[in-house]
């Protein structure tokens, strides 16, 4: 007997990606700037609800209302800082429509099938709902490796 734990893919409290490229080239959606492609319908989905929660957020910059990912763009991307706040809010706008489009393409795991919890074939974070909003953790060694090295190319980017 295995103590192996496995993971149905179709189950909500797990996203599940795996480590890619978008086909297209992003600079405002923090979404597209990942290497990290779901694999999994109920991913594809908390990734559009987790997308429209921040494009629902607004903020006031330069006498316009934005929404959360051109905030975040403006205080984050100096290269998003150099442009006009028009370019902005367009660039934002088709790139969220590519990163849909790219969504509804993707080839997915049939969600009747199961995963190891500690494979190292896919990235694995279990979310957990905190008041209204969802956390993801990473769910095994193999995930949170690839994370704080993710997290370390955002801040050595910044600096």
């Amino acid at each position: 007997m295995t103590d192996e734990k496995i993971i149905n893919l179709d189950d909500i409290n797990y996203a599940i990606y795996k480590i890619g490229d978008w086909k297209n080239h992003y600079e405002i959606n923090q979404i597209g700037l990942s290497h990290e492609i779901p694999v999994t319908k109920n991913t594809i989905t908390h990734i559009k609800f987790s997308m429209d929660e921040i494009r629902n957020s607004r903020f006031e910059i330069s006498d316009k209302t934005v929404n959360g990912f051109v905030a975040i763009a403006l205080q984050l991307n100096p290269k998003v800082q150099e442009m006009k706040l028009e370019d902005v809010i367009e660039l934002e706008e088709t790139e969220f429509n590519n990163i849909m489009s790219e969504l509804e393409e993707l080839e997915v795991l049939s969600d009747d099938d199961t995963i190891p919890l500690d494979g190292e074939d896919y990235l694995i974070y279990k979310l957990e709902k905190d008041c209204h909003v969802t956390t993801s953790i990473p769910a095994n060694k193999f995930t949170e490796e690839f994370f704080k090295n993710e997290l370390k190319k955002i801040e050595d980017a910044l600096d």
